[in-house]
C-alpha cells in the first residue's frame, strides 16, 4: 500500500528517512514530499539574546528550526567558539526545555542538556514546565511566525514569565505543485497521506483535492499531532490517524492499524 508524507527527507545513521523505514517494516511503500521551506527572520537580535544568559531563567525549543536558528547565530557572528568555552556551560547551567526526541537530539549537537523531551506536544510540554519550579527569569522561547498560543497561554496562566522571539516563517515548498503532480501521475491516489503541520496542511490540501478527485474520499488522513488533527477536521477532513507521539515508529504503527480492513 502507498503512502504519502508531506515532509522533507531527513537521514538518520543509516542513510535512509527513519520514515520511510518505519513504514517499510510494516510493507507500507512510502514517499516524501516536501510542502515547506523555511526563511529565518530577526536572527541578529536573536544572538544578542544568546549572549545574554544571564537574563534569562532557561529556553524552550518546540521545533527543529529554532535549534537551526541558533547555529546560524552563532555561524554568522562568529561565536562559535565563545559558544563551546562559556556561553554554552552558562545556558547549561539553567534549564533547556524541548519538545520530542527529534528537536532534542539537536539541541545535543550544540552541547545543550535537555528535560522534557518525552513530552510529544507544547501542551505537554507546557504541563511539564508548570511542574517546575518557577523561574524569576523570563524563559526565552525562540519560535515560528505561527507558532500555537496553547504553551504561552499556559505558561501565562501559571505566572511563569515567557520572551518569544520569532526566528523563522514557514513558506510553500516552490515545487510543490509540480511534486505532487508527479506523484499522481505515477503512483495513482496513495493510500494514505500524512500531514505535519497546520501550515503544511494549508499550501497543499487544494493541491491534494484536485489530483485525487473522487478517490479523495479512499484516502486515510493521518496527522502527526493533536494541532495539525484539529486543522485536517476544520477543513472537514476525517482523520483516521493521529501518532501517539511526534516519532517514526508511532506514525508507522497508527498508518498501519488505519489501514487495516476492519479499522473504522
Amino acid at each position: 500500500m502507498k503512502v504519502l508524507l508531506l515532509k522533507d527527507a531527513k537521514e538518520d545513521e543509516g542513510g535512509q528517512d527513519p520514515y520511510i523505514r518505519e513504514l517499510g517494516l510494516y510493507g507500507l511503500e512510502a514517499t516524501l514530499i516536501p510542502v515547506l521551506s523555511f526563511s529565518f527572520l530577526s536572527l541578529p537580535s536573536f544572538s544578542e539574546k544568546l549572549s545574554r544568559p544571564e537574563g534569562y531563567g532557561g529556553l524552550i525549543f518546540t521545533s527543529p528550526r529554532a535549534v537551526e536558528a541558533v547555529e546560524l547565530c552563532l555561524e554568522n557572528d562568529n561565536k562559535t567558539e565563545v559558544w563551546k568555552k562559556s556561553l554554552r556551560e552558562k545556558w547549561n547551567a539553567k534549564s533547556v526545555y524541548v519538545v520530542g526526541h527529534a528537536t532534542a537530539s539537536l539541541v545535543n549537537k550544540i552541547g545543550l542538556d535537555t528535560e522534557g523531551e518525552n513530552c510529544g506536544n507544547a501542551e505537554k510540554l507546557a504541563e511539564y514546565i508548570c511542574s517546575r519550579e518557577s523561574p524569576a527569569l523570563p524563559l526565552l522561547f525562540p519560535c515560528g511566525a505561527l507558532k500555537g498560543e496553547i504553551l504561552p497561554k499556559m505558561l501565562k496562566d501559571k505566572g511563569i514569565p515567557m520572551e518569544s522571539i520569532t526566528v523563522y516563517q514557514k513558506v510553500p515548498h516552490p515545487r510543490i505543485q509540480m511534486n505532487l503532480h508527479s506523484y499522481y501521475s505515477k503512483q495513482g491516489v496513495p493510500d494514505s497521506i500524512t500531514f505535519f503541520s497546520p501550515s503544511g496542511l494549508t499550501h497543499s490540501l487544494q493541491h491534494i483535492q484536485e489530483l485525487s478527485g473522487n478517490g479523495i474520499h479512499q484516502i486515510k488522513f493521518a496527522a502527526i499531532g493533536p494541532t495539525t488533527a484539529r486543522a485536517l477536521a476544520a477543513q472537514g477532513l476525517p482523520v483516521s490517524c493521529t501518532a501517539e507521539s511526534p516519532t517514526p515508529r508511532a506514525l508507522a504503527k497508527g498508518i498501519r492499524m488505519a489501514l487495516q480492513p476492519d479499522s473504522c
